[in-house]
């Protein structure tokens, strides 16, 4: 209970009023997101939105993003130039404004874009905050002009220092990132950016967005320009797949002030991949624009299919999930004052969306059936086969749904279960093989450490239907061991363990049983994986003794210092481990399985990764071999320590 002195106390100057940008720099989480490497990129793609909504408005074609020496980033951009006149309403500058109030911009009417990507138009001035220091030079009218900010305070009032053409218009922005605000790491890396900057491109037909990288030894270019738009997008995604038709269907038009921009092309897979995006803007939760093209679809396959005798009028229809079987699909749309639910513009909120977007590819998708009868054919013969692997399905899922001991139905017999009710406290070891599991049964805290043994390698979730997924016996013993469900069924509040940790061998073959895992994991349960309940356990490579004291190494840089620190001699014994099965119950528990000592690497993916996360299981675990190949040897220099 709050004592008396402090109620007294708690009066209106207890209440502290941020001014300006002094609160983004107090809370920057609360616009960036995070401080970490995430929320550090995120201010490059503040500054890069700003110069795509210029192009969305038809006034800007090229971007060039460069990382400097020194780490800092310079955007710069053949738009119209950020305004440098009075603003008559503060009587400061325009861009002034821009850099130093929030919630200023051309977004807010007034005819500056019709549509934007930056709701709230707090980018620039929010960048600026968190930068140790921040130029900006602006070409236009004939002009240069130049101001400099220091942790968001204007240095000196903007200056025209030189002439241009009448032509040459554009804004160039360099911050450098203030290293007391982004503590954990000031480093840009080339390839998230150029993730996020390709998307974009793809997104805004006919752009050119160059990346370059200037710092030593990092030097590397890479331009993105892709005249097919989303069209190309969906190809890129499909790109590691074999597409079941050789067209990506493109449906694009005007509707109610709304522009629809759809693109899709199925594959022989059986996962469903649907990016959205609201002016450019990723809507990983989708909304109203998801739910029009799903309803198009799903009412314009089934009418065509019972049209031309595919399916008869007593027969069930497809249901949306069989035609979107091996489906991947791009939904953009552009309009002016979208409505987002929640701050972080996961889920759009229009309902002109929806009928926007229903209108439009139900209206160009049946033309293009008609047109293209191969296709159509392909399209709804798969969508049927889905339909009778559903129907296998549905008794095969029943098998993995979590029953009460009255009905019979028990956890799988090999898990080894914790004593703990609260699943908060507990955590699962998926272990290959018997011998590992052994150990690992002896070595746990029987409190709050479940252990599931896998027999070999589980079947690859991504070259199988679901009826067959369901029918192996590893799969149902995690599915049930998890309490989770699958798909459609899948509610995270009945997950039984807090962490769930694949332990496997430091080998090739060790790192293979994980990808497989984390590809079932992915596909059936991402929430598990977007939540932090998934980790790789990480256990020790080397085991070393001398005069009876031992060390362990987790990579041959550990074992050369130990060796260094202890002295090499004949006395040290260096054991290399082969796989977890070598490690006795004490061994396994202090190295990998203690709390207090062992390491943990968790397994993360931000909604703005996920169509690269995609591409990259498909290409790890698909049918095409080259995707592979090339996977390998861009990746291959950062594997190390693996008993190859």
């Amino acid at each position: 209970m709050a004592s008396e002195e402090a109620e007294k106390n708690y009066s209106g100057d207890q209440i502290q009023v941020l001014e300006g940008l002094e609160a983004v720099r107090k809370r920057p989480g609360m616009y960036i997101g995070t401080t970490s490497s995430r929320g550090l990129h995120h201010l490059v793609y503040e500054i890069v939105d700003n110069s795509v909504d210029e192009a969305l408005a038809g006034f800007c074609k090229n971007i060039s993003v460069t990382i400097n020496e020194g780490n800092s980033v310079t955007v710069q951009d053949d738009g119209r130039g950020i305004p440098v006149d009075i603003n008559h309403k503060t009587g400061k500058r325009a861009i002034e404004l821009v850099f130093t109030v929030l919630h200023a911009g051309g977004k807010f009417g007034g005819g500056g874009y019709k549509v934007s990507g930056g709701l709230h138009g707090v980018g620039a001035s929010v960048v600026n905050a968190l930068s140790l220091w921040l130029d900006v030079k602006v070409r236009r009218e004939g002009k240069i002009y130049e101001q400099r900010y220091e942790r968001g305070k204007i240095c000196y009032p903007l200056k025209e220092i030189g002439t241009c053409e009448l032509s040459d218009t554009g804004s160039e922005i360099t911050f450098q990132p203030d290293p007391e605000i982004f503590t954990e790491t000031t480093q840009f890396d080339f390839d998230i950016l150029t993730a996020r900057l390709r998307e974009m491109a793809f997104l805004t037909r006919g752009l050119t967005i160059r990346l370059c990288d200037e710092r030593p030894g990092q030097e590397q270019e890479k331009v993105f320009h892709y005249e097919g738009g989303i069209t190309e997008f969906v190809e890129y995604l499909n790109r590691s797949k074999t597409p079941l038709y050789p067209k990506v269907v493109h449906c694009e038009g005007l509707k109610e002030g709304v522009y629809v921009d759809v693109a899709f092309q199925h594959n022989d897979g059986y996962n469903e991949i649907v990016d959205c995006f609201v002016n450019n803007v990723n809507t990983p939760e989708g909304g109203m624009h998801l739910t029009g093209f799903r309803n198009a679809l799903t009412r314009t396959f089934n009418d065509y299919a019972k049209k031309n005798k595919i399916i008869k009028d007593s027969e069930q229809p497809l249901s949306g999930d069989d035609i979107r079987e091996g489906l991947t699909a791009i939904v953009s749309v552009k309009l002016e004052d979208p409505q987002f639910e929640g701050q972080t513009k996961q889920k759009l909120g229009n309902t002109i969306a929806r009928t926007a977007v229903d209108s439009v590819v139900s209206s160009q998708l049946t033309l293009f059936l008609e047109q293209n009868p191969d296709i159509a054919k392909a399209i709804c013969d798969k969508s049927l086969l889905a339909q009778r692997a559903r129907e296998a399905a549905r008794k095969a899922r029943d098998l993995t749904r979590r029953k009460t001991a009255l009905e019979n139905t028990a956890l799988p017999g090999k898990l080894a279960d914790c004593s703990d009710p609260d699943p908060s406290h507990c955590e699962i070891f998926i272990v290959e093989g018997d011998s590992a599991g052994g150990s690992a049964k002896t070595a746990r805290s029987r409190a709050t450490q479940a252990i599931l043994p896998l027999r070999g390698k589980i079947l690859n979730v991504e070259k199988a239907r679901l009826d067959h997924v369901l029918e192996n016996a590893e799969i149902r013993a995690m599915i049930t061991a998890f309490g989770t469900g699958i798909h459609d069924d899948f509610d995270i509040s009945k997950l039984r363990y807090n962490r769930i940790i694949i332990m496997t061998d430091a080998d090739v073959d060790g790192a293979h049983i994980a990808t497989l895992l984390l590809t079932f994991l992915y596909r059936f349960m991402p929430d598990l994986i977007r939540q932090g309940h998934v980790f790789l356990a990480k256990p020790p490579l080397y085991r070393i003794e001398k005069n009876k004291k031992v060390w362990y190494a987790y990579s041959d840089d550990e074992l050369n210092q130990i060796m260094t620190d202890i002295g090499r001699d004949q006395n040290n014994k260096v054991q290399r481990y082969k796989g977890l099965g070598e490690m006795d119950a004490e061994q396994l528990w202090e190295t990998t399985m203690d709390p207090d000592h062992r390491i943990l690497l968790r397994v993360n993916m931000d909604d703005d990764d996920e169509a690269d996360v995609d591409v990259t299981f498909s290409t790890l675990m698909g049918d095409k071999v080259e995707p592979r190949r090339e996977f390998i040897e861009q990746n291959a220099k950062f594997v190390k320590n693996l008993d190859i």
